[in-house]
């Protein structure tokens, strides 16, 4: 019986010893930390062999094959060990994906992920297919591959799953852009991070697409040297048509050119706000298109699409000012395509755990759009140094109550106060998701006491 090691207890984990124990693995679960009550509980009815709080070495390294959280590093001693042992380290999305025969779509790139995952699985859901969402999103995918039969797994990846992935195959990739990010994993080299960027499209034949952002430069660049075998279709924010196949922009109208079909998007019938969106709906449409589903259900669908939480979300409007969170923003592309939704005068809420920004690529933006600018964070020196000699408003702060509160005194009717903080959010706040929702939290409190006192 092959040996199957699993290091990460959380969904994904827990989700990978599901389905490699369904399979007939020896499976054995192991977390440096505790494990969260529903996955302990899951583990112990299926029977499957775990630890918790820290790793037996030996037992680990007994594994035919390693199948690894994508958050732990290959630079800790224990996965050095592992590597030099020459034992096999896969992700789980590479470990379900050679148990299932459903059609893969897997969307990678530096901003945009989770928007436009979403609303593909929107588009083939709501089109009646029997569709699976997952990866970054959702439940696990080797989860769903254990306890489902679907016919299509949208499938949000990151680089770090990427670099684990082997064999996978995307009947359709998408990349959307690459800028610098998770530089630390790879040894500070933009080009280690393009190439992790380009595994998606690894293993497709030209019966499969390639969908691309074709004003990404770091994008065109590595697609010419790669040169995927699939066919390739851009998307771009021109008004023009690039390639037989392609999706381009004309008056903020969305035209699709695709195999066997035309046809286009007006405004009214875009349910996302900005450029950087335009781009994830034009990626999301054409895959939706090219896997069967009518331009017909592909406008009714539209109309009924919701963005997740947390990115460039309203919140609430408090005496003119309208809130908006974007807590999602953890590195300062995105705080780029932010800025760029909006013509308002903003007031910019920034910082937390930095890694290795270059706030140059907002200087303009900001220069035009923000009148104020709030860091919030343990440490805000870098942000403070960059920003803090512009005629702006300034402030430093540690907590969100205080964010929220200055951007109050200083907001005007018409104004947009803006979390987008450019930064991970581990100095305060458990996760993303966590910072975004005590940033409504403050807001909704902030609303109450103006209600209070009208």
């Amino acid at each position: 019986m092959k040996k199957l090691v699993i290091l990460g207890g959380g969904e994904s984990g827990t989700g990978a010893a599901i389905l490699g124990n369904a399979k007939g693995y020896e499976v054995f679960l192991s977390d440096s930390g505790p494990l969260h009550d529903i996955y302990r509980h899951e583990l112990i009815t299926n029977g499957i062999q775990f630890e918790e709080n820290g790793h037996t070495k030996d037992k680990i390294l007994a594994a035919d094959e390693v199948i690894k959280s994508p958050g732990i590093s290959d630079r800790t001693p224990l996965l050095q060990e592992i590597i030099q042992r020459r034992i096999p380290i896969i992700s789980e999305i590479e470990f379900a994906s050679r148990f299932t025969n459903a059609r893969l779509i897997g969307i990678t790139g530096s901003n945009g992920k989770t928007t436009t995952t979403l609303l593909i699985y929107h588009l083939l859901n709501s089109a009646g297919l029997k569709v699976g969402l997952a990866g970054n999103i959702g439940q696990s995918f080797a989860r769903q591959v254990a306890q489902d039969d679907l016919d299509y797994y949208v499938l949000e990846l990151s680089s770090f799953q990427l670099d684990n992935m082997y064999d996978f195959h995307a009947h359709i990739a998408v990349l959307l852009n690459i800028t610098p990010d998770h530089l630390d994993r790879y040894d500070y080299s933009f080009e280690n991070y393009k190439n992790s960027k380009f595994r998606i499209c690894r293993n497709q034949t030209a019966d499969d697409y390639f969908i691309y952002f074709n004003e990404s430069q770091p994008v065109i660049e590595s697609l010419a040297q790669l040169s995927p075998h699939s066919c390739k279709v851009p998307v771009s924010l021109e008004n023009q048509k690039i390639d037989s196949s392609s999706t381009y922009v004309i008056n903020d109208t969305l035209h699709f050119s695709l195999p066997g079909k035309s046809f286009f998007l007006t405004p009214e019938e875009q349910p996302l706000k900005g450029p950087h969106n335009k781009i994830n709906t034009m990626a999301a449409v054409t895959a939706a298109s090219l896997i069967g589903i009518s331009a017909d259900q592909i406008q009714t669908a539209l109309q009924t699409f919701q963005n997740a939480p947390h990115r460039l979300e309203p919140v609430a409007q408090v005496k003119g000012v309208q809130y908006i969170n974007d807590s999602k923003a953890t590195n300062v592309d995105s705080v780029y395509h932010a800025l760029g939704s909006f013509s308002a005068p903003i007031i910019l809420i920034l910082g937390g755990v930095d890694k290795g920004n270059d706030y140059s690529q907002i200087e303009g933006l900001v220069a035009e759009k923000v009148k104020g600018i709030i860091a919030m964070g343990k440490d805000n020196s870098k942000i403070k140094d960059f920003f803090n000699n512009t005629n702006k408003l300034y402030s430093s702060v540690d907590n969100l109550e205080s964010a929220v509160l200055t951007a109050a005194k200083w907001g005007e009717p018409g104004d947009i106060v803006l979390l987008s903080p450019a930064c991970a959010s581990f100095d305060l706040f458990k996760n993303y998701e966590d910072r975004g929702d005590r940033f409504k939290a403050e807001v909704y409190n902030l609303q109450n006491i103006n209600t209070k006192n009208a």
